[in-house]
């Protein structure tokens, strides 16, 4: 079995269908939980499939630095290594490496850059993060760009989305022929739609297996965001996945979905636990606060993770405020429920034409906010 995509329904702009890749189907739209350092933090890998979840994201960045690419790969590849059998998608290192500020140096060529890690020197470049995505043995590959932070000039976005696409053709290059892997274009441009169509126009050109969308969910705003996505996915082709990458909040994932988009990922859900911060359908709820410290009732009544179906408010917060490794654990699992369970919601409402009323009951139970404890 190759890599493929199917649409199976469409409700508006709103689609449902599949990724085939020879370690599984990936439902779309998907939403897939960040294990950077080759763990999602705090889980089990089975935990994670319990979720729903049918792929993960890996770090080049982070695993170029440690443990190292090579030794991955001289350890039977980043699935066997973490012991996760679906598949797998690794970022480019882009966005990581040029969040290093004054830790690095960017040329035409690629990023040199100082680790943040142990401080040794390194280089990255299209054809290294081909050759490391290679080594990890990830399913879907990224093309390596360049993601200026916004806001910033017109020009320093132009200069940046030219720069991406010049290695976006050596990445390809680079990436050949790899029956059953897959690999990704990135459009860049920032809010400004004439630069979108000149990367989106670039990147069907070199034509890759599928699509994403950059340099959003980086300092623009919501509002922003989904001006860009009103057009965006318009520019991509029609039989390939589109892929936001970096989003989101729950109501951020809804009106990417809303707007055509088929993948996305996010550090949110499990941060978010680690930090005592629970997101339920009436909206986030923070077990830090006193006010959980009696309530005997479940973070949310309707949800069977287990963190719901066995244990209360009050305990959570006594784990959480005695700093107990079960708080994290518990609360990242509750919240990549719950994002799988948006998910799936909105695979059947698309497949039913139903969207609209889906969407709309979602945001009425989040306009409740959080019932206070009687």
């Amino acid at each position: 079995m190759g890599f493929g995509f199917q649409v199976a329904a469409r409700d508006g702009a709103a689609r449902t269908g599949a990724i085939t890749t020879p370690r599984g189907q990936i439902r779309t739209p998907a939403f897939m939980p960040v294990g950077t350092a080759a763990t999602v933090k705090g889980m089990l890998p089975e935990s994670v499939a319990a979720t729903g979840a049918d792929i993960l994201l890996g770090n080049t960045y982070h695993l170029m630095l440690r443990p190292g690419a090579e030794r991955v790969a001289r350890l039977g590849g980043l699935h066997r290594f973490m012991n996760w059998e679906r598949p797998i998608l690794t970022d480019s290192g882009g966005f990581q490496v040029m969040s290093l500020a004054g830790l690095r140096k960017l040329s035409e060529e690629g990023v040199r850059f100082q680790s943040h890690v142990d401080g040794s020197r390194h280089m990255l470049t299209p054809e290294r993060s081909m050759e490391i995505q290679r080594l990890l043995g990830s399913d879907i590959v990224m093309c390596f760009d360049e993601c200026p932070a916004l806001p910033a000039t017109d020009a320093e976005v132009a200069r940046a989305m030219r720069l991406s696409m010049r290695w976006a053709e050596r990445s390809k290059a680079a990436f050949g022929d790899r029956p059953g892997h897959a690999l990704f274009g990135i459009m860049q441009g920032g809010v400004t739609q004439e630069l979108r169509e000149e990367s989106a126009t670039a990147l069907r050109a070199i034509g890759f297996d599928g699509y994403a969308i950059g340099g959003l969910a980086v300092g623009e705003g919501q509002e922003a965001m989904f001006s860009v996505l009103d057009y965006a996915c318009d520019l991509l082709p029609e039989d390939r996945p589109r892929y936001l990458m970096g989003v989101g909040k729950p109501d951020d994932i809804v009106g990417a979905v809303k707007r055509g988009v088929d993948m996305m990922d996010c550090v949110l859900p499990s941060r978010s636990g680690r930090t005592g911060q629970a997101w339920t359908r009436r909206g986030q709820v923070n077990l830090k606060n006193a006010r959980h410290a009696d309530d005997p009732r479940p973070l949310d009544e309707a949800c069977t993770c287990p963190a719901c179906r066995g244990y209360s408010r009050a305990y959570l917060h006594h784990v959480y405020r005695a700093g107990e490794m079960i708080a994290g654990m518990l609360l990242t699992w509750h919240n990549l429920h719950y994002y799988q369970e948006i998910m799936a919601g909105m695979r059947a409402a698309v497949a039913a034409g139903r969207f609209a009323a889906w969407e709309a009951e979602f945001h009425a139970a989040r306009a409740e906010g959080d019932i206070p404890p009687l």
